[in-house]
């Protein structure tokens, strides 16, 4: 924060319309303060580099250097913690949205509409939310793919004596990089069912689904109420749902209401892997704030199941997994690369018949 304990925003928005509404949304709020603006990806890097803002809203659809680029060139040169404001109803801003993640931006919200829309408080209150909670995350890392250390897919700690059943991930800030990076070393398709819970804005889960599946070369769809876990799929929670598995393979999606201020939330969704699954499954909680899931995964690990949290230093924010390691629920705790690796041996000394990975 500054000085003066506000926070310092930089507004990146090519629409004179769209950014002098985000300025009017982050102005009203008293711990928010927007330094400058931004109308294009060049401007904004020397902006920011003069600047130097706790938080940057960036758009994506801009002339020349787009908010992915703007994104990718910034957390090459002035690291900085970026929220993507863009449009979930245009497919192609998803994609973009996506990318951005992929480069290191923080999370996406959707597009605050006009003041006298229906949705305009609860937009705007989002966004202020966000910007606020991004504030905290000090240092944007971003593991080097030369430095990290996967292990060898003879996991040599892996049960053999167990027939697993369901991998179940939950994540938060900074966890679809990591979704992609372990899917990616996954058999092609997997054995087993994987079920994700990731905390991302409402909108945009689809498009996390599609980029995914891309991503991965695994098929990943959005989970429906009451349809029937297969091997060989990916599926994630839907916006605004909770989400369990039952102990009859099938996926149940209810409004029931939020859990750590969270709908779909991790905790509700591993309480059902513990007592649904037990020993026949793994756990994986990943990167993001608060403790969503954190004693659920303990759940897990008391029920038999085998349990991961990411490491400290390859998360954007170390709160979930640094919970799950508080509290004892974590088995292993191990960077992306060698999580995925960890889980390919699982599978294989499960005794599943399988393909290598592509």
């Amino acid at each position: 924060m500054s000085t003066d304990g506000k926070i310092d925003v930089v507004v990146v928005e090519d629409s004179t319309v769209a950014r002098e509404l985000l300025v009017y949304i982050l102005s009203s709020d008293p711990a928010l303060r927007v330094v400058a603006c931004a109308r294009s990806g060049e401007e904004a890097i020397a902006l920011i580099s003069e600047k130097k803002p706790q938080v940057v809203t960036m758009d994506i659809v801009m002339p020349k250097m787009d908010g992915f680029e703007t994104t990718r060139r910034l957390m090459e040169t002035h690291p900085v913690p970026i929220i993507i404001v863009s449009s979930v109803y245009n497919p192609s801003d998803v994609a973009h949205t996506l990318r951005a993640m992929e480069a290191g931006a923080l999370a996406a919200v959707e597009k605050p509409p006009g003041v006298h829309h229906p949705t305009y408080a609860a937009r705007s209150k989002k966004l202020i939310e966000t910007v606020k909670a991004m504030a905290e995350v000090r240092v944007v890392r971003r593991w080097p793919k030369a430095a990290q250390r996967s292990l060898p897919v003879d996991f040599p700690d892996a049960k053999a004596d167990r027939a697993i059943r369901l991998i179940a991930i939950g994540a938060s800030t900074g966890g679809p990089v990591v979704l992609q990076t372990i899917l990616s070393h996954l058999p092609k398709p997997p054995p087993v069912p994987v079920v994700i819970v990731q905390h991302i804005s409402a909108g945009f889960v689809q498009g996390l689904a599609d980029w995914l599946g891309v991503a991965s070369g695994i098929p990943v769809k959005v989970a429906t109420d009451g349809e029937v876990l297969l091997p060989g799929r990916v599926y994630v929670a839907p916006d605004e749902r909770q989400m369990k598995v039952e102990a009859s393979g099938r996926i149940t999606c209810v409004s029931a209401d939020p859990e750590n201020g969270l709908r779909p939330s991790v905790s509700y969704f591993f309480r059902s892997v513990a007592a649904n699954f037990g020993t026949s499954a793994v756990g994986v909680l990943l990167t993001g704030m608060g403790r969503d899931g954190a004693s659920e995964l303990k759940l897990i690990r008391d029920a038999g199941g085998i349990t991961f949290a990411q490491d400290e230093e390859s998360s954007v924010v170390f709160g979930m997994p640094g919970e799950a390691v508080k509290c004892g629920a974590a088995m292993y705790v191990m960077n992306p690369e060698s999580i995925g690796a960890a889980l390919f041996a699982l599978l294989r000394k499960s005794g599943i018949p399988m393909a290598l990975p592509a």
